[in-house]
């Protein structure tokens, strides 16, 4: 196993590693709105998925993978009425490669985020 770090994403804010690569695989933990360089927390949804989406995408290339690796994502967002705006948004970062989704609504997040995105992606 190889633990992933870069500071072109949030620290992590626990005892766990910002992404996991293991057998090929990149296992990267739920990324929050969060701007690692201001400490900046993204409210709208909009510009909340698209920084959590950016943060991803930096993590995924520090850990030797990008987008288009991409098999399953995992959404979790506090509240389901705001499903369309992220969807606009995650549209941008997967257009033609569209992997396995879920989202899920829940009651509350780290660092009280409205949304937190994770994946599982193949390894360059």
């Amino acid at each position: 196993m190889k633990v992933v770090s870069t500071d072109k994403a949030p620290a992590a804010v626990g005892p766990y590693s910002q992404a996991i690569v293991d057998g090929g695989v990149v296992y990267a933990s739920g990324q929050i709105p969060m701007d690692p360089a201001t400490g900046e927390m993204k409210t709208d949804v909009s510009e909340a998925a698209r920084q959590s989406l950016t943060n991803l995408k930096n993590l995924l290339e520090a850990a030797g993978s990008d987008l288009e690796n991409v098999i399953k994502v995992t959404i979790f967002i506090t509240d389901m009425d705001k499903f369309g705006e992220l969807n606009e948004v995650y549209g941008e970062f997967f257009s033609d490669h569209r992997p396995a989704r879920s989202c899920v609504e829940v009651s509350a997040l780290p660092k009280d985020a409205v949304l937190e995105i994770e994946a599982i992606a193949r390894v360059n």
